[in-house]
């Protein structure tokens, strides 16, 4: 059985507990060390922990999170027993507290019940699997039916027998002796069954294949099976001969003027494979306009009167009732319309029910809590004093609030690029913009995606390979650069990125180059040689724009690595730098693959101050876009 079940929040709050044993340790000393030892090193992709207290038995910890509401749940267990029901008590505890939960409040005692009731469900089920299954058969038959039926069988072999003039028993017409003289044999004989079957055994109406067929064939060694073999010695020649030569080495530079260089359309083995796209081949001209530079079309969210009245006029009428609308608009204006019925204005007692349920909402949508409580409070302040005139006329109201909160966030900084280079080029100076971030986030292939988009507005690029340190990171930039027809600067690995980095910009001012573009190897926010490593290159060639390349994937950890990389950064710059805010943009990746968890964007922009000035939405070159602040607003409230 359990031991201790506890839930806590990242913040370090403990939530609730539940002990089910006496124990001679505290049991909140087995959760601290979980979080030392896997939590704060990240090393949660571990699926148990093992504690050694003092005095006692190993305890296992098992974990899960809830990442929208920043919950860690954790169960604790002897190691010498095996729970098979954690894992799932883990998932469906976790969705029973989510509905009890609200911020900021630390007690819920209320929990027990609903949590032994689950415990219980889960214990059943595995109780269940462990028995064993029984096999049943089917209804026996009668000692005389049985007999009956073999003396039947065996009367209608002999008489197969006789018929055929000899005691060889025939089965459906095949003697076994003809079995031996035509094992190997090709085409229909007379001792075929007349439909054709080949020689099978007939019970109650369907053929079934005689095994005495194999037997013969082993011992004639496969018959005319081996002279069809001999026959094909000269492919067998042929192959062994190819076996015999020795390999030849492929040479993957395709980079066109160098000695080495070879023929692109040679080394794509990726022609004739469908759904290609329009970079379907390595020779072929790349053709497309970015996205960035068209607008975003998305469907407008919009909620009627008629599914308010629906919502409303479901609740307590059962299994009938349609379902509530489970959006942050309509869970809103639910709860305002409970409470506010009949009154002429809003008051802050009239929105609190709703607000709250409305940053719960929020921060499911990976919005971190401090920034939804702002947005609750902006979007409060705007409706209080408001009349209730119609729902359709509060829906569009409380959007506007928002799209005004979230503008003021996502809009508070920004950068034109494009003016920004143009102001450079009048200095004869190249504008220079550095890519840094955590490892497999797509900086490469997103810095790609930028030079192909200043390239569609005339702007000549140059990039500096300065990740010298990750296998195959100049092969892949020398492959987009081919694509590309954009220079690479590259002096392989093992060298200092901080003057390749500088050679790379000398060079590009001499060859008349408007923007150099720095790829940096991946590395995590918590490694301080790194990111001193980061650093030295930022303070030598002194970037015009420092992006930092995140996944919307990961959700609010990608917060932490920012804010973490612009402490770092910040912090390991000297004496001399008086900048408080290295980072000067955000590039999203994978943005297409969230769905309605958009708000590790807006966090991300409140919690450094720098602006998303791109956004990756897939996989080819023309899928950069720019954040767009109603699309946001939109995912957010539907």
């Amino acid at each position: 059985m359990l031991d201790y079940f506890g839930i806590f929040s990242r913040g370090g709050a403990l939530l609730w507990t539940l002990q089910f044993t006496a124990l001679r340790h505290s049991p909140v000393e087995a959760v601290n060390a979980l979080i030392r030892s896997c939590l704060l090193e990240e090393r949660s992709s571990e699926q148990t922990f093992t504690f050694a207290p003092k005095s006692g038995a190993h305890q296992a910890l098992k974990w899960t999170f809830h990442n929208g509401l920043g919950l860690v749940f954790v169960a604790v267990y002897q190691k010498t027993l095996s729970l098979l029901y954690v894992d799932e008590l883990l998932e469906v505890v976790k969705d029973s507290f989510v509905q009890n939960y609200k911020p900021g409040q630390t007690s819920y005692k209320h929990f027990d019940e609903p949590f032994n009731k689950l415990l219980r469900e889960c214990e059943s089920k595995a109780e269940a699997l462990k028995r064993p299954t029984i096999m049943r058969s089917g209804a026996p038959q009668s000692k005389g039916k049985a007999q009956s039926k073999a003396t039947a069988s065996s009367n209608g072999i002999a008489a197969n027998g006789a018929a055929n003039g000899g005691g060889t028993t025939v089965l459906n017409g095949t003697s076994e002796d003809d079995d031996l003289n035509n094992s190997g044999g090709s085409g229909n004989t007379e001792e075929e069954c007349s439909d054709g079957s080949g020689g099978g055994l007939e019970v109650s109406g369907k053929t079934a294949f005689d095994v005495s067929k194999f037997k013969s064939m082993r011992k004639k060694g496969g018959g005319a099976a081996v002279s069809k073999l001999d026959s094909s010695k000269p492919p067998a020649a042929a192959a062994a001969s190819k076996r015999d030569e020795p390999k030849k080495m492929r040479n993957w530079n395709s980079m066109k003027g160098t000695k080495s260089s070879q023929d692109p359309s040679k080394l794509d083995f990726s022609v004739g494979t469908p759904n290609m796209g329009d970079e379907g081949s390595r020779g072929e001209e790349v053709v497309g306009v970015s996205q960035m530079d068209e607008e975003e079309a998305f469907e407008e969210f919009e909620l009627d009167e008629a599914d308010f009245v629906n919502n409303n006029g479901a609740r307590g009428k059962g299994a009938a009732a349609a379902p509530a609308t489970r959006g942050v608009l309509g869970s809103f204006l639910n709860r305002i319309a409970l409470n506010v019925v009949g009154k002429g204005a809003l008051s802050a007692e009239d929105l609190e029910q709703g607000l709250v349920e409305m940053k719960r909402k929020l921060m499911e949508r990976n919005v971190a809590e401090q920034i939804a409580q702002s947005i609750c409070d902006s979007v409060g302040q705007k409706l209080e004093g408001q009349k209730l005139s119609s729902f359709t006329g509060m829906g569009a109201f409380v959007k506007a609030a928002f799209e005004d909160a979230l503008s003021g966030v996502l809009n508070k900084r920004q950068v034109d690029l494009l003016l920004d280079i143009k102001k450079s080029q009048a200095r004869g100076r190249p504008y220079v913009i550095v890519f840094c971030g955590v490892n497999g986030v797509g900086k490469s292939t997103n810095l790609a995606k930028i030079a192909y988009w200043l390239g569609q507005h005339g702007i000549k690029v140059t990039i500096a390979a300065c990740d010298t340190f990750r296998a195959g990171a100049v092969e892949q930039l020398k492959t987009h650069c081919a694509r590309l027809k954009v220079p690479l600067y590259e002096r392989g690995y093992e060298k200092d990125p901080a003057k390749v980095a500088l050679e790379a910009v000398k060079q590009a001012e001499r060859d008349g180059r408007d923007v150099v573009l720095v790829d940096t190897a991946g590395r995590m926010q918590d490694n301080e040689p790194l990111m001193r490593s980061l650093s030295s290159l930022i303070n030598v060639n002194e970037p015009n724009l420092v992006l930092f390349v995140g996944e919307a994937l990961v959700g609010n950890d990608a917060v932490d690595q920012l804010v973490k990389f612009n402490r770092a950064l910040c912090d390991l710059a000297g004496p001399t730098n008086t900048r408080r805010q290295i980072i000067d943009g955000i590039v999203l990746t994978k943005f297409d693959t969230i769905d309605d968890k958009v708000g590790a964007a807006v966090s991300m922009v409140y919690s450094s101050g720098a602006p998303v000035m791109f956004v990756g939405c897939g996989q080819t070159y023309v899928d950069l876009k720019r954040l767009n602040v109603k699309s946001v607003v939109n995912s957010l409230l539907k």
